[in-house]
C-alpha cells in the first residue's frame, strides 16, 4: 500500500505540480506578460454566455479596444451566433478546454480530444483554426508542458478574482486600477456558469471594465489581441542586434543601393518593395520551361532581384529557413500582378521570354508558375552559392547558427517563369484584352501599311 501511494506521489509530481510550477514562477513555454509601451491585453475566460459576452463585446467596441477570449467548447456550441460575433469584430479566439475542467484529473489523450472537439467547433463557426489555448485555472500537465498540444499556451500576469461577486464593481475596479499598465496580461471572465463561480459575477465585472477602459483612454493605454502582444515581442527580440550585426546590415543595405544604381535596377512596387528587376539578354544554356515554350541564349528576360531591406525584415521574424521562404513566396505573389501588367503595357518590354531569378530559398514557387532548374556546376554557381549564404547568414537573426540547419535548402537554383504564364496567371484581364488588341493592329498595320509603319519608326527614332 506504501509502494503504491508512494508510486501516485511521484507520477502526480511530476505529471501534474512541477510542470505547473515551472510554468507558473519562470514562466516556461508560456506567454504570461508582454513589454509594450502602450498596450496591455483583455483576456476572457469561460465563455461565450449568451447575455454577458454579447454585452462586453458592445463595450469593447464603444472604447475601440481588441480582446482575447479563451472560450469553453460546450458554451461555443451553444451559442454559435455569439462566438461568429467575437470574430467578426476582430477579437483573438482561443481554446479552454471543451468542458472546465482541471487538465490535473484527465489523461493526456482526453486533453487532446477536448482541445481537438473545441478546435473542430471554432473552426467550423468562424473558418479559422484557434492557434492558443489557456488550460482551465492556468493548470498544466507533463504533456502540455511538453507543447505535445501544437497550441502555445497562454497565462496571465494579473487576475482580481472577479469570479466571486461579494467582491463588488468598485472594488474589482481599484483592483484592476493598480495593475493597469503596459505589457500586463489580465485575466477576466465573461460567463459565471462554471465550478466555484457566482452566476452574476460578470454583471460586476463588466461595471468595473467600463471604469478601466475610461482610464486606459486617459492613460493612452489600449488593449491588444495576445497575439499582437507576443508578435510585439518577436519584433522586439529580432530587433536586438549586435553592433557588428547592425554594421553589416547597414554596410549591405548601402550596397544594395548602389547596386541598384550601377545597374539600373527598376522597383515593382516603391511604397513596398520586394521585388526589383532588369531587362537583360539570357546567358545561359537552352531551357525547356514547364509550359513547353523555349529560353535560349540571347532571349531577352526580367531578372528579379529581392529587396535585402525586405529580406532581413521577413529573415528576423522568422523561425525557419522554411518559414522565411514562404514569407518570401507570399512577399513576391503579391508582386507579381503588377510586374505581369506591367509588362504588358510597356512597349519595351514587348520581346520578354520571361522572369529569371537565383536564389537560395527555392521550395514553393512552383505552385506559382515558376520552373526550377538547378545552377549549372562552375564558378558562377561557386560564387553565388557562397554569396547567398553570406546574405543568408546576415538577414537571419541568427546568422550562421541556421546555415547548419536544413543544408538540403541551401543550394542556389535558377527559378524562370515564361512570360506567357506570368500574363495569363496574373496581369489584369483588361490589360490582357488591349494589349492583345495591339498587337493584332501592329501586325495588321506591317502586313498591310508598311509605308506607315515605316513613317512611324522614323519620328519615334
Amino acid at each position: 500500500m506504501q509502494t503504491l501511494l508512494l508510486w501516485l506521489f511521484y507520477i502526480t509530481t511530476f505529471y501534474a505540480f512541477i510542470p505547473g510550477l515551472i510554468t507558473r514562477i519562470f514562466g516556461f513555454r508560456v506567454f504570461r506578460r508582454g513589454t509594450g509601451s502602450h498596450e496591455f491585453a483583455l483576456t476572457f475566460d469561460d465563455g461565450p454566455d449568451p447575455v454577458y459576452t454579447p454585452l462586453l463585446l458592445d463595450l469593447l467596441k464603444q472604447y475601440e479596444m481588441k480582446a482575447t477570449f479563451f472560450l469553453v467548447g460546450s458554451h461555443a456550441e451553444k451559442h454559435p451566433d455569439v462566438v461568429r460575433r467575437i470574430h467578426a469584430e476582430g477579437h483573438l479566439i482561443g481554446i479552454h478546454n471543451y468542458i472546465h475542467k482541471t487538465n490535473w484529473l484527465m489523461r493526456p489523450k482526453t486533453v487532446r480530444m477536448q482541445l481537438k472537439r473545441t478546435n473542430d467547433i471554432i473552426y467550423e463557426i468562424t473558418g479559422e483554426h484557434p492557434a492558443y489555448y489557456r488550460p482551465p485555472w492556468g493548470i498544466v500537465n507533463l504533456f502540455d508542458f511538453a507543447k505535445n498540444s501544437g497550441y502555445r499556451i497562454v497565462l496571465w500576469s494579473s487576475m482580481f478574482g472577479d469570479w466571486s461577486s461579494k467582491i463588488g464593481a468598485d472594488e474589482l475596479a481599484r483592483r484592476m486600477l493598480r495593475k493597469l499598465k503596459a505589457g500586463e496580461v489580465m485575466l477576466l471572465h465573461d460567463c459565471g456558469n462554471t465550478m466555484g463561480a457566482d452566476p452574476d459575477a460578470p454583471e460586476q465585472m463588466l461595471v468595473a471594465l467600463k471604469q478601466v477602459l475610461d482610464e486606459a483612454k486617459h492613460k493612452n493605454l489600449r488593449s491588444i489581441r495576445v497575439d499582437d502582444m507576443i508578435n510585439q515581442e518577436k519584433k522586439k527580440e529580432s530587433e536586438k542586434l549586435s553592433m557588428p550585426k547592425r554594421l553589416v546590415v547597414s554596410l549591405w543595405l548601402m550596397w544594395e543601393k548602389l547596386f541598384h544604381v550601377v545597374f539600373r535596377l527598376e522597383t515593382v512596387t516603391p511604397k513596398d518593395p520586394m521585388l526589383h528587376f532588369r531587362a537583360r539578354p539570357y546567358h545561359g544554356k537552352t531551357v525547356v520551361m514547364n509550359d513547353g515554350s523555349r529560353l535560349e541564349k540571347g532571349d531577352q528576360v526580367l531578372e528579379l532581384h529581392f529587396d535585402n531591406k525586405k529580406l532581413f525584415q521577413l529573415g528576423s521574424r522568422s523561425r525557419s529557413e522554411m518559414q522565411l521562404a514562404i514569407q518570401m513566396i507570399r512577399a513576391v505573389q503579391k508582386d507579381l500582378p503588377t510586374l505581369a501588367n506591367m509588362v504588358l503595357e510597356r512597349p519595351e518590354y514587348m520581346d520578354i521570354k520571361g522572369l529569371y531569378a537565383v536564389t537560395m530559398i527555392s521550395r514553393g514557387p512552383e505552385q506559382f508558375g515558376f520552373h526550377v532548374q538547378e545552377l549549372p556546376a562552375g564558378l558562377f554557381a561557386s560564387s553565388t552559392r557562397i554569396y547567398l549564404k553570406i546574405l543568408l547568414s546576415v538577414i537571419h537573426p541568427k546568422g550562421k547558427s541556421r546555415l547548419k540547419q536544413g543544408s538540403q535548402m541551401l543550394e542556389p537554383k535558377i527559378l524562370m517563369m515564361p512570360v506567357n504564364v506570368l500574363i495569363e496567371r496574373y496581369a489584369d484581364k483588361r490589360s490582357t484584352a488591349c494589349r492583345s488588341v495591339e498587337k493584332d493592329t501592329a501586325e495588321e498595320l506591317e502586313l498591310n501599311e508598311l509605308p506607315i509603319t515605316n513613317v512611324s519608326q522614323g519620328f519615334s527614332s
